[in-house]
């Protein structure tokens, strides 16, 4: 989503006639977009300051805007602690940026944490260019409330685009050259609307819709929520052709007291179920999820509770992080906070499990042969690299072009790449 926003901040100051600066040239302005999941990224920010600004004079530094989650949580101890920002602005203000921009040629400091209801989308300008595999957010915000997570008190609650908009900006994007698009929400499949005939309708039914539109491949949708999901969005895995056997459905423990303890309410065993039916509509899909370690009060025995959950899984890609208190959420107030070295210990040994089903799932991949979507190129002239139907990196060699959808051979399984041979 901040990959969107920050595409989405650069057509708007491109309206303004300003062009992203040439690779190793200053910028007059620096646009800092951030995210607040981690605890670390406040202070990356102040250091990315420091860096645009040291040894340099006013006239010389540039203008610097810090926008996103970070700005929406800090808002003005942004202004009061880097005198050299000009602009903050919060995730669901940001058309306003060229307005504060004005502002801050004249020199005026501005701050904009507003959250109104989805008005954003209705004066970002019209998709005029688009990579071959494009963003479009669907819905924003969250309603569930995870006791570790920050994002429902910087992007607010869950608000979902109109399904018109969503179905002509899809239009837009393939007519700008996009190939793949990838629905996006903080709990996407949250996501509900009237069609043109008034009816309502679910991300199975925009998914219907969207994929009939000339010239697009592909389809995927990022990130879910296990309460979210319904029969027609399982369904649609069968049904779609252009949707890709890909499902990233975040998890976080394998223990049923640690996920009551998370707000998450789902069980364990729900979880599974979810996914078994799935792959039963879609037997190739390719599973991700998302894992956090150390959560306040996890015991040895309920950290093993994960481990059994993703031996039984077996996913393809995973993401997994230490648990990292966030101030103004309750779980960084909890009892029982995990030390450093045993979320570290914990951490790595599921790494360890993680990579190892990876490599499994690249493995079991060889010696079939599928369609890559020709995404950049690689280091050495004449390789390629783009993805899978199963979101894998695939890098082969010869004659290709960006947005190319190509025929490969896989024939090489490696932990986070595939190596392919051209058809």
């Amino acid at each position: 989503m901040n990959v969107y926003d920050g595409e989405r901040m650069g057509e708007l100051l491109g309206e303004k006639g300003l062009a992203p600066a040439p690779e190793g040239e200053d910028a007059d302005l620096v646009v800092l977009n951030t995210c607040h999941i981690r605890e670390k990224a406040a202070e990356k920010i102040y250091s990315d300051i420091g860096r645009l600004t040291k040894g340099k004079t006013q006239k010389k530094a540039p203008m610097i805007a810090v926008a996103g989650c970070v700005a929406q949580a800090e808002g003005e101890e942004i202004m009061t602690r880097a005198p050299a920002v000009s602009m903050v602005v919060g995730p669901q203000a940001y058309h306003r940026l060229p307005d504060m921009l004005d502002k801050a040629v004249r020199g005026e400091r501005s701050t904009d944490t507003d959250m109104p209801a989805i008005a954003k989308f209705d004066s970002l300008p019209k998709r005029r260019r688009s990579s071959p595999n494009a963003f479009l957010t669907v819905q924003e915000g969250c309603d569930k409330f995870c006791t570790y997570c920050v994002v429902p008190y910087t992007r607010g609650a869950e608000i979902s685009r109109p399904f018109s908009h969503l179905v002509d900006e899809a239009q837009k994007l393939v007519e700008a050259g996009a190939r793949e698009i990838t629905l996006l929400g903080q709990n996407v499949n949250a996501w509900g609307g009237e069609d043109d005939a008034g009816r309502a309708v679910g991300l199975a039914g925009l998914i219907h819709v969207i994929a009939k539109i000339d010239g697009l491949e592909r389809i995927r949708y990022t990130t879910s929520h296990p309460n979210d999901m319904d029969d027609a969005l399982i369904a649609a895995h069968g049904e779609v052709d252009k949707l890709m056997p890909y499902l990233h459905l975040p998890v976080q423990s394998g223990n049923d007291r640690v996920l009551k303890a998370m707000n998450r309410s789902h069980t364990a065993e729900g979880y599974l179920k979810l996914l078994e039916r799935f792959r039963e509509v879609r037997p190739d899909i390719a599973l991700s999820g998302d894992f956090i370690v150390g959560f306040p009060g996890e015991t040895d025995a309920e950290f093993e509770d994960t481990l059994k959950l993703v031996d039984e899984v077996r996913y393809a890609q995973a993401y997994s992080f230490k648990y990292s208190p966030r101030p103004g959420t309750p779980a960084a107030t909890m009892d029982d906070q995990i030390p450093q070295e045993v979320m570290e210990e914990r951490l790595a040994r599921l790494q360890d499990r993680l990579s190892r089903d990876q490599l499994a799932f690249n493995e079991a991949t060889i010696g079939q042969e599928c369609d890559v979507l020709v995404e950049r190129k690689g280091k050495r002239d004449g390789q390629w690299l783009g993805k899978s139907p199963w979101l894998q990196s695939v890098w082969f060699e010869g004659e290709a072009q960006i947005g190319d959808m190509v025929r490969v051979d896989l024939i090489e399984g490696r932990p986070s790449s595939i190596r392919g041979e051209l058809i």
